[in-house]
């Protein structure tokens, strides 16, 4: 396999695996707030499995090091099919929009149970 069929093949692996956890801190606000706590608890449970991953590789996705052996390019979307603005800001907006995902599933577990 080419240099280039193995950077497609990691580019498309990574932004499959991106739009999973993007999919996750989008729908746990949803998931929240219709009542399945259980389902928001499993959607913020695996986003934090991923920021594990991240936090142990230096906020960095290990595809990016395994991409970067195949082409020179640095751009911050040189190993994901993201436009250039999301691919910088990824972390600031996905992270954020988790943080508020998780208290407002805060908020509605603690209304849920009746303690508020």
């Amino acid at each position: 396999m080419s240099a280039a069929a193995k950077l497609r093949a990691i580019k498309l692996a990574h932004t499959l695996i991106w739009a999973f956890f993007a999919g996750c801190v989008l729908a746990l606000p949803f998931a929240a707030w219709l009542g399945p706590h259980r389902l928001a608890a499993m959607l913020a449970g695996a986003v934090a499995l991923e920021v594990l991953v991240l936090v142990f590789n230096r906020l960095r996705c290990p595809l990016t090091a395994l991409a970067a052996r195949y082409t020179e390019d640095r751009r911050a979307n040189f190993d994901i099919y993201l436009p250039l603005w999301l691919a910088r800001n990824n972390q600031r907006i996905f992270g954020s929009l988790y943080f508020a995902g998780l208290a407002y599933a805060a908020y509605c577990w603690l209304r849920d149970s009746g303690v508020l």
